[in-house]
């Protein structure tokens, strides 16, 4: 079975997701300069990913959706388990959000082009100015409804296990006294690791646990809300993924 997934991938599933990439970014960059970035940025991206998942014979299960509230801005942390965790969280996460994610993605051809357009907010910590520069960004696409992804780690796992919380989405989240939203991922690593070359098929689920309110304002509530959510999205990990260790390149 295994032989004949990698034939398929080869031959079919990676030639097809390729060509809907590039329609997929092309639509959203074209979209997003016609106007409606919100909505561009998301449908697109969305209907891309779970396309990516069906065609890759992924199987999906979500949990705790209802947990969310209608027209409410969140600030999302899930774990960073591998490449799919996109698919996963745009695919299913049912919110229409912006992305907080490193500048250097801007790269990608037509990925980072379309991510740009759409108003992900790309990360640059060059200087204390260009940061305060990426915050009020990030506020200003905080409205109606409209929330944040952050990886609070920084970096995909190379262990599958979870490397330390960084406080960057905490930070923002006291600025605005929004709730924040732990989110466990599942079944990522064992799709395509960091280090891996090769697809495998494997569930992947998503847990979205209750969201944390802000209990005050300032570098309390911040240390506070940080450590409640390391422990809710560690909560659903399978046991042989417990146990934070620091990803090499976390501080980079």
């Amino acid at each position: 079975m295994k032989i004949l997934y990698n034939i398929y991938q080869i031959c079919f599933a990676l030639p097809v997701l390729l060509v809907l990439t590039v329609l997929t970014a092309l639509v959203t960059i074209i979209g997003s300069l016609l106007g409606g970035a919100h909505f561009w940025g998301y449908y697109p991206g969305k209907i891309w990913s779970q396309l990516i998942c069906y065609l890759l014979l992924i199987p999906v299960k979500i949990n705790g959706r209802e947990k969310l509230h209608k027209r409410t801005s969140y600030v999302f942390v899930p774990n960073h388990q591998g490449s799919f965790d996109i698919f996963l969280i745009y695919g299913f996460l049912g919110r229409n959000f912006k992305w907080m994610m490193k500048k250097s993605l801007r790269k990608i051809p037509f990925v980072g082009k379309a991510c740009e357009s759409a108003g992900h907010i790309f990360v640059d910590r060059s200087s204390p100015k260009k940061v305060l520069a990426t915050m009020r960004q990030a506020e200003a696409s905080l409205k109606d409804g409209v929330s944040l992804v952050v990886f609070p780690e920084g970096a995909r796992t190379f262990t599958g296990h979870m490397g330390y919380f960084k406080r960057g989405a905490f930070q923002l989240a006291d600025e605005l006294q929004l709730a924040v939203v732990p989110v466990t991922i599942d079944g990522s690593f064992e799709i395509l690791p960091r280090t891996g070359k090769w697809i495998h098929r494997h569930r992947m689920i998503l847990t979205i646990h209750e969201p944390i309110a802000p209990k005050g304002q300032g570098v309390e509530n911040i240390k506070a809300t940080m450590a409640e959510a390391y422990t809710a999205v560690e909560s659903s990990l399978p046991e042989k993924f417990k146990g934070m260790v620091k990803n090499e390149d976390q501080d980079r």
